[in-house]
């Protein structure tokens, strides 16, 4: 991706009312204590919201923050902390108190001088954000969900749709005296019915989002795509059987179920995990870790998605980095901290939920790459298991990657070929032996439709996922059949 160099200055002065000279004092008083590295972070972000329940879009919600973090690292230690107000005072309070908890020893600091211009991509050059689409657009957009959803089946008893944009503006100022300026926008759209029969009552849902404008939720009717989705999800669900239990040979289809992977497998290769030496993967660089056929990489350089940044929330421009191949581990995910004290580079994954917090090596776009099978070859290749396509919630341990997961939409596989839907089904398994177990890995990858948040230590980015359609020889299902 090709790279460009960007000034900052007018972040500088319209956003944060900030100059070098302050932003040089703030790093110097962060430095004083003999500090190896310490950052300035500048976030302005403003979110709108909306939904629609019962036929009526009952909430609508706009929120602005402002703030600044200071982070001071010292060898293994590291002070942070923030002010919602950015003015110079506070700036220089924060940047004493982070000090104060990274090192108490004193010395002498080279001055700092700021303004040397930060690599960046260009993944969401966009013309506009959903923000600048007038209140009563997106609310038609979703009374039009709302109503094309009933009208699809008259089992169809409840609608609930969203929509919620955000517009982040971010500076990052470390004590190379590098500077990276970044505007993030960020929206997703969410669909979810419930079905009822005489016999019960069944939830669908779907999603799709991005670093996108507005009309990529409009074109091609894409918004009409994810209400059948969702609507045919809750009544397959209202014919479902319940799912067998026991160890069965198990599909996943392709895209969204790549959440297992994310959750069971890639927290393990997050750096601070393998630096503590808690992840099953810490200390394997170089050994086998999964089925020659598997393939992962973690990849914020992708257009648009909902995963991508230009650069990290520490100003490292992000990068497609290659975690296991032909099933080898390669590498981890690393933010500045780590990869010093693990004496590597960093690889563009140091992100934070907001200015309040700290950075910490998190996933971007997290997926195996495509196999050689075709998908209706790896379904024909089961005599009798389960095809699970969709995940709701689970359970994760992320050091061992032990997980239990809900599907949310199954099937089984009876003779090669899918046949009746199934429901209350769990994959229960950790993630390393899971990776050892893939027999087949389909020629289909596809991403999710970029609905993914995910959570660590108490904070929530947004990142993807993506999978092929995969063949997994031996996953315990848990199941309500008798």
């Amino acid at each position: 991706m090709t790279q460009e160099i960007v000034k900052p200055e007018k972040f500088f002065l319209e956003r944060f009312g900030m100059n070098e000279s302050a932003l040089e004092r703030t790093i110097g008083s962060a430095l004083e204590r003999r500090a190896d590295y310490a950052d300035l972070y500048f976030e302005y972000r403003n979110a709108e919201g909306l939904s629609l329940e019962e036929s009526i879009v009952k909430h609508t919600n706009k929120s602005l923050s402002h703030g600044v973090g200071v982070r001071v690292c010292a060898e293994d230690r590291t002070g942070y902390a923030y002010s919602d107000e950015v003015t110079v005072d506070r700036m220089r309070l924060a940047a004493e108190a982070a000090r104060a908890i990274a090192d108490q020893s004193s010395g002498n600091q080279p001055a700092v001088r700021v303004g040397a211009p930060g690599e960046r991509h260009r993944l969401y050059e966009l013309t506009s954000t959903p923000l600048g689409v007038p209140l009563a657009d997106r609310a038609r957009l979703l009374e039009d969900i709302d109503r094309t959803a009933r009208a699809l089946d008259p089992r169809v008893t409840k609608v609930m749709a969203s929509f919620s944009t955000e517009e982040k503006i971010v500076m990052i100022v470390n004590s190379g005296g590098q500077v990276a300026a970044d505007v993030q926008p960020l929206s997703r759209l969410n669909v979810t019915v419930i079905a009822e029969d005489g016999a019960g009552r069944q939830v669908g849902s779907s999603g799709c989002g991005g670093r996108v404008e507005y009309k990529y939720f409009i074109e091609g009717d894409r918004w009409r795509e994810l209400t059948v989705k969702a609507v045919n999800q809750a009544l397959t669900n209202l014919d479902a059987i319940d799912a067998p239990a026991g160890e069965m040979v198990v599909v996943l289809g392709p895209g969204w179920p790549g959440i297992l992977l994310h959750e069971a497998i890639g927290h393990g290769l997050e750096g601070d995990f393998n630096r503590k030496g808690v992840s099953a993967f810490a200390g394997r660089i170089g050994e086998r870790v999964a089925s020659p056929l598997c393939t992962v990489v973690d990849d914020g350089t992708m257009v648009n998605r909902r995963g991508s940044l230009n650069f990290d929330d520490e100003g490292t421009p992000t990068s497609r980095t290659v975690l296991i191949e032909k099933g080898i581990l390669r590498g981890y995910l690393q933010d500045r901290l780590n990869a010093r004290l693990m004496k590597t580079a960093p690889t563009g994954n140091g992100r934070r939920e907001s200015f309040a917090y700290a950075p910490m090596p998190r996933m971007t776009n997290t997926f195996m790459l495509s196999g050689e099978s075709a998908p209706e070859e790896i379904i024909g290749s089961v005599s009798k298991g389960l095809y699970a396509v969709n995940f709701g919630g689970g359970q994760v341990d992320i050091t061992n990657g032990k997980f239990v997961f809900s599907a949310s939409e199954a099937f089984l596989i009876e003779d090669g070929k899918v046949t009746r839907p199934v429901k209350g089904a769990t994959l229960i398994g950790d993630g390393p032996d899971v990776l050892t177990r893939v027999a087949m890995v389909g020629n289909d990858l596809e991403l999710d439709p970029g609905v993914g948040t995910c959570g660590k230590d108490g904070q929530s980015v947004p990142v993807g996922v993506g999978l092929p359609t995969i063949r997994i020889d031996g996953i315990t299902v848990g199941g309500t059949h008798a």
